[in-house]
C-alpha cells in the first residue's frame, strides 16, 4: 500500500467561536429508514422550520447526494471507464458503505463548522452509520450524532412508493433494493423514533426540534 504523508491542521478559528457566532451547537442529524418512509419530508420541514428560527442548517440528501459526491459509474462515464469505474458507485454493499463514508466525512466537516447537518439516507447498514457517529462525535462530543429512525412498514413504503422503485425490484428491474432483495438494519436504539405511518410529517417535525432544544443543541 502506498504510503501518504497526511497531517491535519488546527484552524485558526475553532468550532466554540463557530458555534458561538452563529448561536447555537454544531450536529448531526442523521434521518434513516426505508425508501418511502418519509425521512426527506421530514427533513425538508424540519430544514425549513430551522431556517425560519434563524439556525444555520443544511439538507444532505440521499438522492441529491448520488448526483454529484456520490454519483454512479454510469454518471462519470464522461470520464473514462476506468475513472467511473474506480470512483463511481453503485448499490451494493460495498458501495454503499463508501456512499455514507463520504457523506459522514462532509456532514461532520459542516457540524464542525457550527451547522446543523440534517441527512436523509436510508443507511441500512448498523455498522456504518455507528462510523458516522463515532466520527462526529470524536471531532465533538458525544450526543453530536442524533440518529432519527423513521420507522414505517415496509407495506406502508411499498403502497406509497413515490418514485417506483419497489415495483421496478418486485419485477427484477432494479437489485439490491434495500428491504426487497437487500436488508435493512433498523436502528436498536435510536435517539428518537418517529412513527410516520401513524403521524403526519409536520408533527414529526416538531417532535425532531423538541428533540433537539431538549439536547441543547438550539434555543
Amino acid at each position: 500500500m502506498e504510503q501518504t504523508h497526511v497531517v491535519w491542521h488546527t484552524h485558526s478559528v475553532s468550532r466554540a467561536e463557530r458555534e458561538k457566532l452563529n448561536g447555537h451547537r454544531g450536529c448531526v442529524v442523521w434521518f434513516t429508514g426505508l425508501s418511502g418512509c418519509g425521512k426527506s419530508t421530514i427533513a425538508n420541514l424540519v430544514d425549513h422550520q430551522l431556517h425560519a428560527r434563524g439556525v444555520h442548517s443544511f439538507l444532505l440528501d440521499g438522492d441529491n447526494v448520488r448526483h454529484g459526491l456520490n454519483a454512479s459509474p454510469a454518471m462519470l462515464a464522461n470520464y473514462g471507464e476506468e475513472y467511473a469505474r474506480r470512483f463511481g458507485l453503485g448499490f451494493g454493499p460495498e458501495d454503499r458503505q463508501e456512499n455514507i463514508r463520504r457523506v459522514g466525512s462532509v456532514a461532520e466537516l459542516f457540524a464542525s463548522a457550527g451547522i446543523v447537518v440534517l441527512a436523509a439516507f436510508v443507511s441500512p447498514y448498523r455498522a456504518d452509520r455507528e462510523a458516522v457517529r463515532r466520527l462526529v462525535e470524536s471531532r465533538g462530543e458525544p450526543g453530536d450524532f442524533v440518529e432519527v429512525f423513521v420507522d414505517a412498514p415496509i407495506e406502508v413504503c411499498e403502497a406509497r412508493d413515490p418514485k417506483g422503485l419497489y415495483k421496478k425490484a418486485r419485477a427484477g428491474d432494479l437489485k439490491h433494493f434495500t428491504g426487497i432483495d437487500d436488508p435493512y438494519e433498523a436502528p436498536l436504539i435510536p435517539d428518537l423514533r418517529l412513527e410516520s405511518s401513524q403521524q403526519a410529517p409536520e408533527l414529526l417535525a416538531r417532535q425532531v426540534l423538541s428533540h433537539l432544544e431538549k439536547c441543547g443543541k438550539i434555543c
